[in-house]
Formats: structure tokens, sequence, C-alpha cells
């Protein structure tokens, strides 16, 4: 299933619907809810209203699935694509390290202009990707430029892609028990989350039930057996739902989620709760794992000023590596300081999300040899805590958040980091880089 995102109608009230961040903190069967009053934007009459209404519960789904973090850049924006990042991406499926790709003599980041924007999915596994049109803009590379021009290049004042905000459609997401997935049970549905997503009821006849349609990313169909029975009387999911348990390959800790939009289109997504390594499908991954000569489309595009594609997985991926003009321009000239405290959101295994407090150490080329003055991960940073399989010691600059009132922490003096995990790395990258010598003293350092 592919969906052009540049044909939604989606409007600053029509974006999207998402667990508030209780969904998956344990194995008890957490639910959570959406329910909104407002409507949405206007949509023109006939079928082009059917299709809007379907295209934007579409990407209601999409962007449930793919988790709170995720942010989209627009069409027409201009964005700023490392190519580190985009080699990070693609090594976690391939034998060949980051450090054997050759570079091409592409510039660390590269400015370009959207052209197009899809949201997929992944049939082998469900997991959800986006495919990115860019067009490289090469004359900004180096320039200042002025509010009004910004504007006609479509660079959004907040710098901002599309992210989750409340929507139109009813939802609710439930993290699977292990009697949900029992292949003698069914799926056990909270009244509320049942009253709010399902059709109504009638609870006047002894056992009440109905059959429910729900279409998944793919555009299928499945079927299952609403009933209303036991004691206490309980919402179940039975007949199909043991078929859909196992053609999905659910597990207990998974997330399954359901909407429902205006129109009464029922839709049904997955959230694993394993997070892949790389969650693109093997069509695209066997392309790439030529994987020595990946960025050499680049290359060629930039040198002859057309437009390359790149796929972006957010579950799979730490960094965003295609990110707005503005927020770079930000990083750029709002230099970071050595011993700013900061916080960072994180999607975990037990939570959708979780913020986490450091402070930064350093400021570095992550590779200066061949990505000389790259801002791709160019902070050290230290965690107040352990943060699992999460644990990273060098991020980029717009990752954190520099806008909480921590103070500035004297890197000598400052708490130690309690200790890691059993197996996760706390030792530098296998290639070189170059660390800034930090004194007593909080320094700055350009970026």
């Amino acid at each position: 299933m592919e969906f052009d995102l540049n044909h939604a109608a989606t409007t600053e009230g029509e974006k999207i619907a998402f667990c508030n961040g209780d969904c998956g903190k344990n194995n008890s069967g957490c639910v959570c809810y959406l329910n909104s009053s407002s409507s949405s934007s206007s949509c023109s009459a006939n079928s082009s209203s059917s299709s809007s209404l379907s295209s934007s519960i579409y990407f209601e789904l999409w962007h449930a699935c793919a988790g709170p973090l995720t942010s989209l850049p627009k069409k027409g924006n201009v964005v700023v694509y490392f190519p580190q990042g985009h080699l990070e991406q693609v090594a976690s499926s391939s034998a060949f390290p980051p450090i054997e790709v050759p570079n091409f003599d592409l510039q660390p980041q590269i400015f370009c202009k959207v052209v197009d924007v899809q949201l997929l999915a992944n049939k082998e596994n469900d997991e959800v990707y986006t495919q990115v049109a860019l067009l490289p803009q090469p004359e900004l590379e180096g320039l200042n430029l002025e509010a009004k021009q910004l504007e006609d290049l479509g660079v959004d004042e907040e710098g901002g892609g599309r992210s989750p905000t409340k929507s139109t459609p009813h939802m609710f997401c439930k993290t699977l028990t292990a009697s949900d997935t029992s292949t003698h049970g069914g799926f056990s549905v909270p009244r509320r989350a049942a009253e709010d997503c399902f059709p109504p009821l009638d609870y006047k006849q002894q056992r009440p039930s109905q059959e429910l349609v729900a279409k998944d990313l793919h555009g299928v169909e499945w079927r299952f057996r609403h009933i209303y029975r036991g004691q206490p009387r309980r919402h179940l999911l039975t007949t199909g739902w043991s078929i859909f348990v196992s053609q999905k390959n659910l597990v207990s800790g998974d997330a399954v989620l359901f909407l429902r939009g205006k129109d009464g289109e029922l839709r049904l997504g997955i959230r694993r709760s394993v997070q892949p390594r790389n969650g693109l499908p093997d069509s695209i991954l066997s392309k790439q794992n030529s994987y020595p000569n990946v960025l050499s489309v680049v290359a060629n595009a930039v040198s002859t000023k057309s437009m390359f594609h790149v796929f972006y997985s957010p579950r799979a991926t730490h960094a965003d590596f295609v990110i707005p003009y503005q927020k770079y321009v930000k990083i750029i000239m709002n230099p970071i300081c050595i011993g700013t405290r900061f916080k960072m959101r994180f999607e975990m295994d037990d939570s959708p999300e979780r913020r986490c407090n450091g402070v930064v150490t350093g400021i570095t080329d992550l590779d200066p040899y061949r990505w000389p003055n790259s801002k791709w991960r160019c902070l050290m940073v230290r965690w107040d805590e352990c943060i699992g399989s999460d644990h990273q010691e060098q991020v980029s600059p717009w990752e954190i958040d520099r806008s909480v009132s921590l103070p500035p922490l004297s890197i000598q003096s400052s708490p130690r980091m309690k200790k890691l995990r059993t197996g996760l790395q706390a030792t530098p990258p296998d290639y070189p880089f170059i660390l800034y010598y930090v004194s007593a003293s909080i320094q700055c350092q350009d970026l």
C-alpha cells in the first residue's frame, strides 16, 4: 500500500491521532484513547469527499503506527539531507560499515527541496516507512537568507514538518496480553474503547453481537465477530481474531490500533514491541545492498541538479537524516556550549515516548577525515541515567531540547552516570574522531 502525502486532505486540525504515552508500559493491556468533537476541514462534495476522508484516516493510521516522535517533511519545503545519517540506516542491514563506503566528495549536509513524500507500509512485517523525493539546491550553500527569501523557497518559520496532533478519528491502542494472543481466546476490548471506536451494539439482545470489517495499512479487509458476553460482561473480538494474530505473527507485548473515521470506516494497524533493525522491504534493501555505491545516485543528482529518492524507516532509525532548513539554521546561529544540560526524547520498548536528561561533554566531527565539519552526531554527551538500547554517546544538535530549566553543569563535577546494562556499547565508534579538550570552565564551541 502506498499513499501520496501531497494529495492528503489534511489541515492543522486534521493531522494525526496517536497514543497518549501509556501504551506498551506493561503487558496488562494498556489502552490509549483519543476522542474529538471538532470537525475537520471541509471537503468538496461527492466522490472527492470520500477519497479525502479515506486519505485522511490512512494518514492518521500511518502516523499512529510510526510512533509519536515521527515528523515528516512537507512537499515544496527546503530541507537539509545528511548522507552520514542515510548511511547509518543502510548499514543496519549491511555487512559494510559506513567507514568503507565511498562518499563521492559529497558535502556533509546537502540542501534540497522536497518534491514528493509517500507513506508506505512493508507487506512483510507491517512496519511503516516513507519515500522522499529530493531536488538538490546547491545555490543555498553558505547563504544567510532573509525571511522573505525563505518564504519564497517554502521554508516554514517554525521549521517543523508534519507531526502528530489531535485529530478527528476515534482511536484506541492496546498492548496485547498473553490471553489476547492465545489460539483459544479472543481479543478483550475495554468497554470505553469499544463504545467509542466500534459501531453501537443493540444491548437489548440477550447476546449483543455484530460483524466488524477493518482495513489494514495494505488495504486488506479483516472480519471479526464483536460480541458482548460473560460475567461480568465484556467486549470481545472472537471469530477471525485468531487468524489475524496468526497471519500477522503477533505476540504478547505487540500493540494493535483501531481507528474509526468520520464516515464510520474502521482501520487497523500494528506497532510491534521489538523495533526493527531496518523496517524497509527486502526489495529495497537488496537494491541498497549494492551498498558501497549507495551514495553514487546522490552524487549524480547533485552534479546534474536532478531528483533523487531516499527511504526512511522511522521506528528503525535513531535520528532523522532529512531535517527542516530552519531547524538547521537555528542550530548554526545558536552555538551549543560544552556543559549544556538538555533533554532528549526517545521511543522506548516500555513506553512510546520517554524524556532523558544529559549533558554535552564535547563537540566533535564523528568522522573528520571523510566528513569534516559535519553536524551529524557532532555532540558528545553523557546521560544522567542508563537509557537501555538507545544509549548513544554522540547525538545531533537538532535532536536535543535546550529550552529546559536545567543549569549548565561543570563536566568535572557532574554526577557519574549509572552503570550501563550488560551488553551495551559504552565505547566510541571504531573510526577516528577529534574531541575538543574539556576544561574545568564551560566553553562554547561553534558548530
